[in-house]
């Protein structure tokens, strides 16, 4: 299967859950696709974000195991891209009011990345988000 153009594909967070409970029926194909075709990554506010849904008990699992596996499954990656810069492009923008997505919209535009997610806000807004 020949490379997308764009290379690098972030997940969103319950995008990240999704796959990991093999949920892969909740994502289009086109998401699917991306997942195979790209260097899948996620952003240090992903991490973050797990723990708190951690922490609540909205997922069961601590997201250190969690990433583990899909680093085995699928090859995912935890971005080092700086915080700085994504501070920087997440000052740019007023949407969305949810911290953790602003962030992770952040770094996405940040580094000219595509963005998987099946949040309907964050798709009108971000043209480089898929579904």
């Amino acid at each position: 299967m020949g490379r997308r153009e764009q290379s690098i594909v972030y997940l969103d967070t319950h995008i990240v859950v999704w796959l990991y409970a093999g949920l892969t029926e909740k994502l289009t194909e086109n998401a699917k696709k991306a997942i195979e075709d790209c260097d899948v990554l996620i952003s240090q506010m992903v991490r973050l974000e797990l723990q708190y849904l951690f922490e609540i008990g909205r997922i069961k699992l601590k997201p250190s195991m969690m990433i583990k596996s899909l680093s085995r499954s699928i090859n995912l990656k935890v971005s080092d891209f700086p915080l700085s810069e994504i501070i920087d492009e997440a000052l740019k923008i007023d949407w969305p009011r949810d911290v953790f997505d602003r962030l992770l919209v952040a770094e996405a535009k940040a580094k000219g990345a595509e963005f998987i997610t099946a949040d309907d806000d964050i798709r009108a807004k971000l043209k480089q988000a898929i579904w």
